[in-house]
């Protein structure tokens, strides 16, 4: 009775007044497409490796699509894996001999992750160097653009063709190098210790050199460091500032204009955000818009790095694994291709929100990809109404041809929402918030305060 009283917009189980509430609507007859491939992750977790990297089975049991392979090759993996400099360290070398690679450890993080039924994402570049005051190791530009696309081609070649007794892995995205506009003052560019310009020509050197040894892999980039500037108030002003994040969006800009000019192939365009997720997803929307308007209407999207609001205070609460969930329901039901957190490490600092370093088990916010999970394996998504006209809740829905259906509801506010939603027969419901993680409940009437819900339910 509680629950039909709220339905109707009445009452909630609080006794507060919520007249002007309607039910959200799942339109279980409008399907949208597949349930998209937006819950990857970012650098897996590695501990075990090179001998056996025990806490890969997290990802398989998360149903983890793809994992980033950025930032993985520096000091926390022992300047041994990934990056170009990592695996080629001589780069006056022979770049055809195969006795000038070193794949050993990167061969053991690749296996790893195919037991585990995780697709890399293979980031070919080099990871962050944080203090480039004090010294350069491998962001300076290679001196010969040219051998370097050489050097990524044997990196493929190894990796999807069996080069240098190497291994035929689905390896589908190769994207050239990360955040290169970091800062505009290169004496700050922690990425790419040269002139934005000298990046675009790196650019342009490799992608086509490397499409046209692979015209069936996805070849892109270059993992903007977004589009902060572009969305709220004064967005048109600030994108067109001397600002830093201005600097971020007048280098996309640039980027695509010669991108186009020059027919430079992009099968993704890569980015990054760390805005709460109404910001986020308002960036991703101008991501798109961008691309469509410069004539890059069939490049894909891929939203790379992105985590709201990293912060101590954040790290492993339900609060974090709200906003984690409203996210990656906020990517399935937006114009997004890919996406992947930053990061799955089990590690201490505030990107790594999945697992508690002090324990080896999941934070809560690993259980949002748990949950998402139930929609991928049912596979297409119907559509649902955005936040704004549900309260605030983002919703996400999946069904399956057998009548099977799931919905998953996040509340990242700081307030109890209602729970006003049309789910169908209800068979099961998981929660997850400041108490409960993963627990089988009732269905509430009532959403808690930085909480979410994945729902079992039959559509038909």
């Amino acid at each position: 009775m509680m629950r039909l009283l709220n339905m109707m917009g009445i009452v909630c189980a609080c006794g507060i007044c919520f007249a002007q509430s309607v039910v959200a609507p799942i339109n279980w007859d409008s399907p949208v497409g597949p349930v998209k491939p937006v819950n990857g992750v970012g650098q897996p977790p590695m501990l075990g490796l090179p001998r056996k990297a025990y806490m890969m089975h997290y990802l398989k049991e998360a149903g983890i699509p793809y994992s980033r392979l950025h930032d993985v090759g520096g000091a926390y993996g022992r300047m041994v894996y990934v990056d170009v400099p990592n695996i080629f360290r001589n780069f006056d070398a022979d770049e055809k001999d195969p006795a000038n690679y070193d794949f050993a450890f990167t061969d053991r993080l690749m296996d790893a992750l195919a037991e585990n039924g995780v697709e890399p994402f293979y980031r070919l570049g080099v990871t962050i160097e944080n203090y480039p005051e004090v010294a350069r190791y491998n962001i300076l530009p290679p001196k010969d653009y040219a051998k370097w696309a050489r050097i990524a081609e044997h990196i493929i070649l190894h990796y999807t063709e069996g080069w240098a007794n190497g291994r035929r892995m689905k390896i589908t995205y190769w994207e050239i190098w990360n955040e290169p506009e970091n800062y505009a003052e290169v004496e700050k560019n922690c990425m790419w210790y040269g002139d934005w310009n000298s990046f675009l020509d790196f650019y342009g050197v490799v992608a086509p050199y490397l499409k046209g040894r692979f015209p069936h892999l996805k070849i892109g980039g270059y993992a903007s460091c977004g589009f902060y500037a572009a969305v709220g108030a004064n967005a048109v002003k600030a994108a067109n500032s001397s600002t830093r994040t201005g600097h971020f969006v007048k280098c996309a800009k640039d980027f695509l204009a010669r991108a186009k000019k020059e027919n430079w192939p992009l099968d993704f365009f890569s980015f990054h955000s760390y805005s709460a997720p109404k910001g986020a997803l308002e960036q991703v929307a101008y991501a798109r818009k961008l691309l469509d308007e410069y004539g890059f209407t069939k490049t894909e999207m891929s939203f790379n790095e992105w985590l709201p609001s990293p912060s101590k205070q954040n790290r492993g609460t339900a609060k974090q694994a709200s906003m984690i969930a409203a996210e990656l329901i906020g990517l399935q039901n937006g114009p997004c291709d890919t996406a992947m957190i930053y990061d799955a490490r089990c590690g201490t600092g505030n990107y790594s929100p999945l697992f508690n370093p002090l324990t080896e088990e999941p934070h809560k916010a690993y259980y949002a990809f748990l949950a998402f999970n139930e929609l991928r394996k049912l596979g297409t998504a119907v559509k649902t109404v955005p936040p704004e006209e549900c309260g605030g809740l983002y919703i996400a829905a999946a069904k399956d041809s057998e009548g099977r259906a799931a919905i998953m509801v996040a509340n990242c506010d700081e307030n109890p929402k209602p729970l006003n939603v049309n789910f169908g027969k209800v068979i099961s419901c998981r929660i997850t918030d400041a108490t409960r993680t993963y627990a089988e409940s009732e269905l509430p009437d009532t959403l808690p305060a930085h909480s979410f819900i994945i729902v079992e339910s039959k559509w038909r």
